[in-house]
């Protein structure tokens, strides 16, 4: 066993979480941050070996991952989503890392995975994500998509975790409803500017030239053209949403 402290946050994850922490047996600790599930995820977490923390998130991934920080046991810590899964290259890896006690911040390649869909570009193009790292002097900042800050630097590691995204259409576009409010709360917070014709009209555009053509979203097929599609329109609806927040609150 690898003397790390694999940190997971999970809410109504149970679908999920059973093949997550199998994927992780590895690990002397498994610490599991639960978002007062409704479901059996934090039973099932438990009946697994994980040790189970319930802690409210209120929206801030950035905070939840500090307080999975303060709950590690060990020097070691790997963040994991609830639907990613370790490969047994990349298990033997974090091990070899971890014994040879270097203080990096390793990334991790993450391949993304749409159930029942090949996607390998533009927007489910595999990225490197910060994962594993020495506890001491990290910190976490950012409401969504937050940044892991780290005094050491950074190293990429060889081997690849897999990163199951959405099981079906209806939770995707939720996902992409929800993601949309918190980045237009999240910018309304740091007074960021808000154009009709840059941020509506413009951004989206961009954005899906820069995943359908130069992300190559296109060797896709139907599916690299809806992904992109909908990534304009997610972008545009964050930009609507700060649009008319800022109108209802008489700023424009």
């Amino acid at each position: 066993m690898t003397n790390v402290s694999v940190l997971i946050l999970a809410k109504n994850e149970e679908h999920n979480i059973t093949d997550c922490i199998k994927s992780c047996d590895f690990a002397d600790e498994i610490v599991v941050i639960d978002d007062f599930s409704l479901d059996k995820t934090a039973q099932i977490s438990r009946d697994l070996g994980a040790k189970v923390v319930q802690h409210a998130m209120n929206g801030d991934w950035g905070a939840q991952q500090n307080f999975a920080l303060e709950q590690a046991k060990y020097e070691w810590i790997l963040f994991l989503d609830a639907d990613e899964r370790i490969t047994k290259e990349l298990a033997s890896e974090i091990d070899l890392m971890v014994t040879k006690g270097e203080k990096n911040a390793y990334l991790v390649q993450r391949r993304n995975r749409f159930h029942f869909n090949k996607v390998s570009h533009g927007v489910l193009r595999p990225d490197f994500v910060c994962r594993l790292m020495p506890k001491d002097g990290v910190r976490v900042e950012g409401f969504v998509h937050p940044a892991i800050i780290t005094p050491y630097p950074n190293r990429k590691m060889k081997n690849f975790m897999l990163h199951y995204t959405y099981d079906n259409w209806h939770q995707y576009f939720n996902k992409m409803n929800n993601y949309s409010t918190l980045a237009a709360q999240k910018y309304i917070a740091q007074n960021k500017k808000c154009y009709f014709f840059r941020d509506v009209i413009l951004r989206p555009l961009w954005a899906f030239i820069k995943v359908y053509f130069l992300q190559r979203g296109f060797l896709d097929g139907k599916m690299g053209w809806i992904l992109s599609v909908s990534h304009y329109s997610y972008t545009m609806n964050k930009y609507v949403k700060l649009y008319y927040l800022y109108k209802s609150n008489g700023k424009l």
